[in-house]
């Protein structure tokens, strides 16, 4: 049983959202629905993405996702992130450094691990010509981090 879980609050549009997520994510599943009325709006919902519980909750619109929390995704290679990158970003906002805003307002980061190797480098030179590389991205491009350490 996972711990601690994920829980996102939405407007009217949870089960709209949920049915996004899981046509992007190739491990998804809606575990429980709670309806209001026989085949009325949901109201609460659990869903899986990739092994990781969430709760999604039709609050209203008192409160609004925001860039303070993200989620982070992992991806190995360029055809994952240019995959995730795009679906998610369908009817939202494309911003920098592998961030986006999706069309329900939640933020994602799409980011390969070997960002985080190359910015850990120890030879600085290497790490900082990196780092001014992913600064100027939108989308991260991993041949373009490479290229950016052999450069450093």
């Amino acid at each position: 049983m996972q711990k601690i879980t994920t829980f996102l609050w939405f407007d009217n549009n949870a089960e709209e959202a949920i049915n996004f997520y899981l046509s992007v994510f190739k491990n998804g599943k809606i575990k429980d629905m709670v309806r209001q009325g026989d085949g009325g709006p949901v109201f609460t919902a659990t869903f899986e993405l990739e092994g990781q519980e969430f709760y999604a909750l039709n609050g209203g619109p008192m409160f609004k996702f925001n860039e303070a929390i993200s989620l982070f995704v992992k991806c190995d290679t360029q055809e994952e992130i240019d995959h995730f990158w795009e679906k998610l970003s369908e009817g939202g906002e494309k911003s920098r450094c592998g961030w986006l805003k999706d069309q329900f307002g939640l933020c994602w980061q799409i980011v390969p691990p070997i960002l985080g190797e190359l910015m850990k480098d120890k030879n600085q030179s290497k790490a900082s010509s990196v780092i001014q590389a992913m600064m100027q991205m939108d989308k991260i491009v991993i041949q373009d981090l490479k290229d950016a350490y052999d450069r450093g």
